[in-house]
């Protein structure tokens, strides 16, 4: 069975946000690390080379595949901020309809800035996210 790429590594989080070159992106990216980090109590850390990751809970798939993955992970990237939420969203259709702008894939939550979005929600969608995983340990 192949080994997952994105693992936690050594890498400075301070520093990974300080090299963001956008403003808006650094700051937005800045204030979602904080808020991670209050709801899960827990020191960022970096996984890979653009993933910023709080805790740590191993997954298994349904191909019986297992992994280790962050309880709530971000990464800043060039055209959004992609939020990861384990395992998807299909538990949040109401919460999505109240958030504002924003786009998803299977478990990633696209948001152009976080002036698009309610950001009570947000936070209320990563405590339910966080809540979710650990569950079901």
């Amino acid at each position: 069975m192949a080994e997952a790429k994105t693992k936690p590594t050594k890498q400075s989080v301070a520093a990974f946000l300080e090299g963001i070159s956008d403003d808006t992106r650094r700051r937005d990216a800045t204030a979602v690390a904080a808020l991670m980090e209050q709801i899960t109590k827990t020191k960022p850390t970096m996984w890979g080379s653009s993933i910023v990751g709080f805790g740590s809970q191993r997954l298994k798939y349904a191909s019986g595949r297992e992994g280790d993955w962050p309880i709530a992970a971000f990464s800043p990237r060039k055209q959004n901020l992609v939020v990861y939420f384990m395992p998807g969203f299909d538990d949040y259709r109401e919460l999505l309809s109240k958030l504002g702008k924003y786009k998803t894939g299977k478990s990633c939550l696209y948001i152009n800035s976080l002036d698009d979005v309610h950001l009570p929600t947000l936070k209320t969608l990563i405590k339910k996210s966080v809540a979710q995983p650990r569950a079901k340990e």
